[in-house]
């Protein structure tokens, strides 16, 4: 079993989550400037972490069905975060709140095991991406992204995946019809 089913079926076991939250199409879960210290856990729907710079947004991270998503950068330091999380369809998540969160981590060796296997996981992935989008070709980091998360083609619109590629839709469009 992958560390994220584990631990979404621990917290589920021990009935963690605050509550249950539905957003329509577009609403925002998170906005730039706010602190949010909560995990997330996609019930249904998907929606998609960036950050907007002078000229457009900039897509980091999705997040769909049984993934966990978090303005981590928030939750870690508690302070204010420039990311935005907004739903890209109607999307229901659970929350669990940090405390909440840090107590059931520190209350096993094995959670503290399986939350510092997902911490590392993510920083790989992070920089295998900061890798791809510096040195490799748009049809390569398309190939990656493709074999690592077929699903996200099936959940998520084009445009948001080029953005997540540093591409263009249309490159990206010529890049799936080839």
């Amino acid at each position: 079993m992958n560390p994220i089913s584990d631990l979404i079926n621990r917290i589920n076991n021990e009935n963690l989550w605050d509550k249950e939250i539905e957003l329509k199409r577009n609403e925002y879960l998170k906005v730039k400037g706010s602190i949010d210290t909560n995990i997330y856990l996609v019930k249904s729907g998907s929606l998609r972490i960036f950050v907007v710079d002078e000229y457009e947004e900039h897509t980091i991270r999705f997040g769909y069905k049984n993934n966990l998503i978090a303005s981590l950068d928030s939750f870690l330091n508690e302070k204010p975060s420039d990311f935005y999380i907004q739903a890209l369809k109607k999307t229901v998540v659970k929350v669990i709140n940090k405390k909440s969160y840090m107590s059931f981590i520190e209350s096993s060796p094995q959670n503290k095991e399986i939350w510092l296997n997902i911490l590392k996981d993510f920083v790989l992935q992070q920089m295998e991406r900061e890798r791809d989008i510096l040195t490799s070709s748009p049809i390569e980091r398309y190939n990656r992204v493709l074999k690592r998360s077929p699903q996200l083609f099936q959940e998520i619109p084009n445009k948001y995946i080029a953005s997540y590629l540093r591409m263009t839709p249309e490159t990206l469009s010529r890049i799936k019809k080839s």
